[in-house]
């Protein structure tokens, strides 16, 4: 009986129909906008730039995709468990008499912080900038390091 109302309440509420119609409503209100640069500015639901991190025993490597990105403007900061990278891309520049007929890359500054499970020994950082591709290697501070205890027998 009880399960018999709840399928009635089911048939007029549907949550997951109600979660279409808002996502479908967004994109008609964000296709409505437009989509070029100087009237829809870059943003998106995820952090830029995106990175990928792996870890192991010894640490963790970072690599993120940041082409056009000069090398020496990329700041990396380590404080304790986080990895700080700034940065910025300039734009690209046109002649006086062109205009743009779509502009769709971003440019600008950036800012992104990871935090990692454990401390990182920031003396031993290394980064490499290669082809648009951001690496870093983070070797965890010997503390944080995981420690094989030998159990003694009497």
């Amino acid at each position: 009986m009880l399960w018999s109302e709840f399928e009635k309440f089911g048939r007029i509420f549907d949550p997951w129909r109600e979660f279409k119609r808002m996502e479908d409503e967004m994109r008609r209100l964000r296709d409505s906008l437009g989509r070029t640069f100087l009237e829809y500015p870059f943003t998106s639901t995820s952090e830029f730039p995106a990175v990928n991190v792996w870890t192991n025993e010894d640490g963790a490597v970072l690599t993120t995709e940041i082409p056009g990105v000069d090398p020496q403007s990329i700041d990396i900061s380590i404080m304790g468990k986080s990895v700080a990278l700034r940065g910025s891309r300039q734009p690209e520049e046109i002649k006086e008499e062109e205009s743009y007929h779509r502009r769709e890359r971003w440019e600008g500054k950036f800012s992104r912080t990871i935090d990692l499970p454990f401390d990182i020994e920031n003396n031993k950082v290394e980064a490499q900038f290669s082809k648009g591709i951001l690496h870093i290697t983070l070797p965890r501070a010997e503390a944080d390091k995981p420690r094989k205890i030998v159990v003694k027998s009497e």
